[in-house]
C-alpha cells in the first residue's frame, strides 16, 4: 500500500458517503457507497479480509482513493449511481446503454382505432401498454392480437382508404376481417379494440365472457358464420392467456429480479409482469463486478438497472435481501412519483415466481461457464500457436491472405482477421488486383501486401491502422519468400508463415523459411489454423464469384445500344439479377429511374432475340 492511500485511510470520516478507487493513471476503477466511510473503505486493505480473487486484483491496482461525504444514505445512493454512469468504472456492474423501451399504443380517440408500436408516451388521449423489454416481444404480441381479432396487417388509414382497393391476401386467407371493404362498422371495430384493451390489462376472463355472450347471441339469430368466428376468437384468447399468465400475489405492474452467483460468475434475470401477464424477460451477465455475495450484487444491479431511466413498476420482487432496501424503495418512490414496494417473498405465488427467475439465472451461469471454457480453449490455442512458431509475442491479431481467379480472369484477393483467436469480420478487406496480368498468384499476393502496408504508413489511422502480430499466407515457398523480400524492402517486421495443404486440400502444416512446422491433427492449434485457412479461402471465393457475376451481367447490358454505365447500375439495383432483367416486361423496365421507353423496348428485344 502506498503512502498516499495510507494517509487518506487515516483521515476517513465516520460518516455516510461515496468512495472512488483510482489506478496509477488516475482513472476511477471502482465506485462504492457506505453508511460509515471509515469502516467500509478500510476493509479493502485489511490483511485478514477474505477477499475474492477479483477484489484482490482490484485492490492491487489501487494507487489512490477519494471520497465525498453525504448528508444521508439516500444522497450517497444517488451520487454513487451518477458517478458510475459518468465514469463507467471497470470493476462496477455496467449495463448496456440507456434505451427507450417500446409500448403498444391504442388510439381509442380515433373513429377507427389503431394499434401502434411506439417508444415514447405522449399526452394525446391514446392508451399505452408496456413497457415491453424488447421490440421483438412487442411485435410478437401485436401480431398475435392481429391474428386473433382479425385486424388489418396493412398500413391503410380509415375511413380515408375505405373501398378504394381490392382486399389483400390476408383477407383471402381469412386472417383479416376486411375493414377496407366496409365489412366492419366503426362501432363494431371499436368494440374489438375494447376487448384488446381488456386483454392487455389482464382482464382475460371478461373478454372471454363477452365473446361467449356474443357467440350465443349470433347462434340464436342463426348467424352461424359469425358465431364460429367468435368461438375461434374466444378459444384463441383463452390459449394465449394460459401461455402468458403468471400468478403472483402482487397486483399491477411487477418486476421480478433474481440474482445467482457461482465460481466468480454472476447473473441477473428480470421478469417483466404487466397486468398479471409475463410480457418478457431480460438476462444480464454481472460477472465483471467484484462483489460475490448475492445481496451485494443485487444492490449494485438495482442501482444500475433503474438508473437507466427504466420504467419503474408498483412492485419489485427480489430473490435476496439487500442492505439498503428501504433507501432504494424511497429512491424509486421519489423517481416514480408513486409508492413503490420492494419485497423479498418467502412463501406463496410470489416466491414461486422468484424461484422460476432464480432458476433461469442459474442456467445463465451454466451457459457462461460453457462460453468461458470455449474462450479458454481459444486462448490456449493462440498461446500454443505462438510456442509452435517460436514467436516472441502471443499473436492477438492474425491476418491471412488468399488469391482467387478463373484462368487469370477477374483476379481478387481477400484479407481476413482473427483477433484473440476469433474471427473479426468487421476487419475483413477485399482487393481487386490492379497491376498483375494473368494467373500469377505470387505477384498478386505481393501487390496486395504492398498496398496493405504502404497504405497503413500513408494513412496513419486509416482502415489499415492496426498492425498484425502474425500473417498466414495460403501458399507455399514461392509466396513466402516473395513476401519476406517485400517486407525487407518496405521495412515491415511481422512474422509470416505459409499454410500448407495435403493432396485433398486440407490443412497439413505451417511453412517457414527453415521448413515445415508440424501441427498435431487433434490439437487446438490445428483446429485454429484450419479455421483460418478455410475462412480466407471462403471469403476470397465469395468475392470472386460476386464480382464475376456482376461483370457478366454488365457485359451483357453493355451490348445494348443506349445503356450506359449509370443505366446499367440502375437496372442492377432495381432487379438484382440478370435473370429478372431478361424476363421483365417493357412496363417493368420503364419503371426503373433513367430508363426511357425506347431503352426498355431495346432491352426487351435484345433478350428475346438472344433466347430465340
Amino acid at each position: 500500500m502506498n503512502e498516499v492511500v495510507l494517509e487518506k485511510l487515516d483521515k476517513l470520516p465516520q460518516k455516510p458517503g461515496v468512495y472512488m478507487m483510482k489506478d496509477a493513471t488516475g482513472r476511477i476503477i471502482y465506485v462504492g457507497k457506505a453508511k460509515i466511510l471509515r469502516n467500509r473503505v478500510r476493509q479493502y486493505f485489511q490483511k485478514s479480509a477474505n477477499h475474492s480473487v477479483k477484489t484482490s486484483v482490484m485492490v492491487s491496482k489501487i494507487a489512490d482513493l477519494d471520497y465525498i461525504i453525504c448528508d444521508s444514505e439516500m444522497e450517497a445512493l444517488v451520487l454513487e449511481s451518477n458517478l458510475i454512469k459518468e465514469n463507467k468504472p471497470r470493476y462496477n456492474i455496467l449495463l448496456k446503454d440507456d434505451k427507450h423501451y417500446p409500448y403498444i399504443k391504442i388510439t381509442m380517440n380515433e373513429e377507427y382505432p389503431r394499434m401502434l408500436f411506439v417508444r415514447r408516451i405522449e399526452n394525446d388521449g391514446a392508451k399505452y401498454f408496456g413497457p415491453y423489454p424488447s421490440g421483438y416481444s412487442i411485435k410478437e404480441t401485436m401480431e398475435l392480437l392481429k391474428n386473433i381479432f382479425l385486424l388489418p396487417h396493412c398500413s391503410k388509414q380509415f375511413p380515408r382508404d375505405l373501398k378504394k382497393e381490392r382486399p389483400c391476401l390476408y383477407y383471402s386467407m381469412g386472417r383479416c376481417s376486411g375493414i377496407c371493404q366496409g365489412n366492419v362498422s366503426p362501432s363494431e371495430y371499436k368494440g374489438i379494440f375494447k376487448n384488446i384493451i381488456k386483454f392487455l390489462e389482464g382482464k382475460d376472463e371478461e373478454v372471454v365472457e363477452q365473446l361467449q355472450e356474443e357467440m350465443m347471441e349470433a347462434s340464436q339469430n342463426l348467424e352461424f358464420e359469425r358465431a364460429a368466428l367468435l368461438r375461434d376468437r374466444m378459444l384463441s384468447v383463452q390459449r394465449l392467456s394460459e401461455q402468458q399468465k403468471v400468478i403472483t400475489d402482487s397486483v399491477g405492474d411487477v418486476d421480478v429480479i433474481a440474482v445467482a452467483a457461482e465460481d466468480s460468475l454472476a447473473s441477473a434475470e428480470v421478469f417483466y409482469i404487466r397486468g398479471g401477464r409475463l410480457i418478457g424477460r431480460d438476462s444480464f451477465d454481472l460477472s465483471q463486478g467484484i462483489n460475490q455475495e448475492p445481496r451485494q450484487i443485487i444492490s449494485e444491479f438495482i442501482t444500475a438497472f433503474y438508473a437507466r431511466d427504466n420504467f419503474i413498476p408498483q412492485t419489485v420482487l427480489l430473490s435476496h435481501y439487500m442492505d439498503d432496501l428501504e433507501t432504494m424503495e424511497e429512491l424509486l418512490t421519489e423517481k416514480k412519483g408513486k409508492r413503490v414496494h420492494i419485497k423479498v417473498p418467502v412463501r406463496g405465488d410470489n416466491k414461486k415466481t422468484i424461484d422460476m427467475a432464480y432458476n433461469n439465472a442459474l442456467k445463465n451461469i451454466t451457459n457462461y461457464k460453457t462460453v468461458k471454457v470455449k474462450e479458454k480453449l481459444i486462448t490456449e490455442s493462440v498461446t500454443e500457436l505462438a510456442k509452435a512458431l517460436q514467436l516472441e509475442v502471443i499473436p492477438d491479431r492474425i491476418e491471412s491472405y488468399d488469391i482467387s481467379h478463373i484462368s487469370g480472369a477477374d483476379t481478387v484477393a481477400s484479407m481476413i482477421v482473427f483477433e484473440n483467436g476469433k474471427s473479426a469480420k468487421k476487419e475483413y478487406r477485399r482487393f481487386k488486383i490492379k497491376t498483375v496480368e494473368g494467373a500469377n498468384d505470387t505477384a498478386s499476393l505481393r501487390e496486395v501486401l504492398f498496398r496493405r502496408f504502404t497504405h497503413e504508413k500513408r494513412e496513419g489511422d486509416g482502415k489499415f491502422s492496426k498492425l498484425p502480430d502474425l500473417i498466414l499466407l495460403d501458399g507455399g515457398k514461392g509466396q513466402l519468400s516473395t513476401i519476406k523480400a517485400l517486407f525487407e524492402e518496405i521495412g515491415v517486421d511481422v512474422p509470416v508463415f505459409g499454410m500448407v495443404k495435403d493432396d485433398k486440400h486440407r490443412t497439413r502444416a505451417l511453412l517457414s523459411e527453415d521448413g515445415e512446422v508440424y501441427l498435431n491433427p487433434v490439437s487446438s492449434v490445428f483446429h485454429l489454423v484450419t479455421n483460418i485457412q478455410d475462412e480466407v479461402h471462403r471469403f476470397a471465393i465469395e468475392y470472386h464469384r460476386s464480382l464475376h457475376r456482376k461483370n457478366t451481367i454488365e457485359s451483357e447490358l453493355e451490348k445494348i445500344e443506349g445503356i450506359g454505365k449509370q443505366k446499367r447500375i440502375a437496372l442492377l439495383k432495381h432487379f438484382k439479377s440478370i435473370g429478372k432483367i431478361k424476363t421483365a416486361s417493357v412496363n417493368d423496365l420503364v419503371a426503373v429511374k433513367g430508363i426511357s421507353l425506347k431503352n426498355a423496348e431495346d432491352i426487351s428485344e435484345y433478350f428475346k432475340n438472344k433466347e430465340g
